[in-house]
């Protein structure tokens, strides 16, 4: 199959280049593994989980947030928006689509790309003037090699498998790793009432956010953070 653009992943960033192509009448197809788009945020973010950004800093080309959703939009606001997305561009992505091998061929100036369909379980070939990866960077889970954890007898996951703390109240949880997932999912622990601890590898800045500093927080985390971090040198 030869088409103009190929695009791999139907998380929001091949969502929106597939909306800007389509915009300018520019053929393309999406390919995507899951069995829907952006299936990081339908099938492996937590209930809590909003946008860690100020929505004016998220939005996706040519579509704004609807404006009575909260300034940092919640998990399935999100999806709902990504729906709306999808709908108004005439985005279909063509899922099952796991994508084997990619290669550029010189004499024709296209890539390849092997693509093995697991619904139809069949090999398909895809050639394309244009390749886009917009696959992400948080698409695998990885549980690090802990000496001794293929011993332990408790319960044990990788952040992406964590949905809510239903199932641990009263009981003892040690997250390891203060990111922002870490950090939300051991106060979303505390919420349900389990007994939480955090392990860090470095050591970790708090910023308490008082009231004095409610107009900061129109602007991105990252940026106070990083400003009160070069503060602390």
């Amino acid at each position: 199959m030869e088409e103009v653009v190929v695009i791999i992943g139907a998380g929001p960033a091949g969502l929106a280049s597939s909306a800007c192509l389509n915009r300018l009448d520019i053929p393309n197809i999406i390919l995507e593994r899951e069995d829907c788009y952006a299936s990081l945020w339908r099938k492996k973010a937590y209930d809590r989980v909003k946008l860690h950004l100020a929505k004016q800093f998220c939005e996706l080309p040519y579509m704004s947030y609807p404006p009575k959703l909260p300034m940092f939009v919640p998990k399935n606001d999100f999806i709902s928006y990504l729906d709306n997305y999808a709908s108004h561009f005439g985005i279909n992505p063509r899922f099952h689509c796991y994508v084997e091998s990619v290669y550029y061929d010189k004499n024709a100036s296209k890539w390849c790309i092997v693509v093995r369909n697991n619904k139809l379980n069949t090999t398909e070939v895809y050639i394309a003037k244009f390749l886009v990866v917009a696959t992400g960077e948080n698409s695998e889970g990885l549980i690090p090699k802990v000496p001794g954890l293929d011993g332990f007898e408790g319960m044990y996951m990788h952040s992406s498998q964590y949905a809510n703390g239903k199932d641990f109240i009263g009981k003892d949880v040690l997250v390891v790793g203060c990111g922002n997932s870490g950090m939300e999912i051991a106060c979303d622990l505390l919420y349900w009432g389990a007994h939480t601890s955090i392990v860090a590898r470095s050591p970790v800045k708090s910023l308490h956010l008082s009231s004095s500093l409610e107009p900061f927080f129109t602007f991105p985390f990252q940026l106070i953070y990083i400003s009160y971090s070069k503060c602390m040198l």
